[in-house]
Formats: structure tokens, sequence, C-alpha cells
């Protein structure tokens, strides 16, 4: 048995027939959310460009761009977060302006950039994972994080 979406042969298909709206415009299908008129996408919207700072870290924290800094920080935070730590230090250095990334209040919330006076200061050196990060990874990423950070205090 074949059950067709046609009121009549040859007519429109019902779930195409809508009731015209004020405009003469068909009405969204059900369940299409209708924004209202002047309506922004959050992702749409411009963001703010800032120029951040740099903010030295200790002698013994790693570089920004050491493998260190993607291996495991990206498994604590994300790799949106560490991305946007990347961008940020590399304008810090250069002198250069961005739009402010998404991740800044997590980086904030990391300790690994802080607002001061209106300006964003951003690590270029990185410190080790903090004990609440290194609890979550696996055991296999946290042996690989002690030889890591042993290498770091060696070297140092």
């Amino acid at each position: 048995m074949v059950i067709h979406d046609m009121a009549v042969p040859g007519a429109v298909p019902r779930s195409s027939v809508r009731p015209p709206t004020d405009l003469g415009n068909h009405a969204p299908p059900p369940g299409t959310a209708v924004q209202p008129p002047g309506f922004v996408r959050p992702s749409a919207r411009r963001r703010r460009s800032i120029s951040p700072l740099p903010w030295d870290g200790t002698a013994g924290n790693f570089p920004v761009d050491h493998p260190y800094v993607r291996r495991f920080w990206t498994a604590a935070i994300g790799s949106g977060a560490v991305a946007d730590l990347l961008r940020l230090a590399v304008a810090a250095e250069r002198g250069r302006s961005l739009p402010l990334p998404p991740n800044v209040p997590l980086l904030v919330r990391e300790e690994l950039a802080s607002w001061r006076d209106g300006h964003l200061l951003t690590r270029t050196r990185v410190p080790p994972l903090p004990e609440r990060h290194i609890r979550r990874i696996a055991p296999s990423l946290r042996r690989e994080h002690r030889l890591a950070v042993e290498d770091l205090q060696s070297g140092a």
C-alpha cells in the first residue's frame, strides 16, 4: 500500500502548504524556530578586537609552542582553548590585535590568561598541569606527563 502526500492528484503536497502570513509569505514549517526581527546569531556577531600583552611566567615553565602544551593541556582543557592560547600568545609576542577568542574565560579560569586594567595578559610560558587535571587523565598519559615534567626540571 502506498500512501501519497497529496490531497488531490496533481495538487501541491500537503506538507508544503502552510497558511500565509501577514506579508503574504507562507508560515515556516512546524517545529521551526522563528527569530524576532533584528535577531543576529551569536556566531555571526562581530567580536571586539583586543591586543593581548605577554605575561611571562616563571623560568620553570614550558614555552607556549612546546609539544607539552599541545599534548597535555589539550587533554585537560580541549583543543579549542589551546588553539586560542597559542593565537593569543603569538599576537602578544608580535604586538598584534585579534578578535577576542571565545575560550578566554576558560583560559582565565585556568590561569593561562588574566585581565589586568582592561588588558588581556597571555602566558608565553605555560606551567605544568595542576594536580586536579593530572588526576583526570588516563594512566598512560599520566606516566608520560611525569616524565615530561621530570625532563623539564632536570633541564632547568
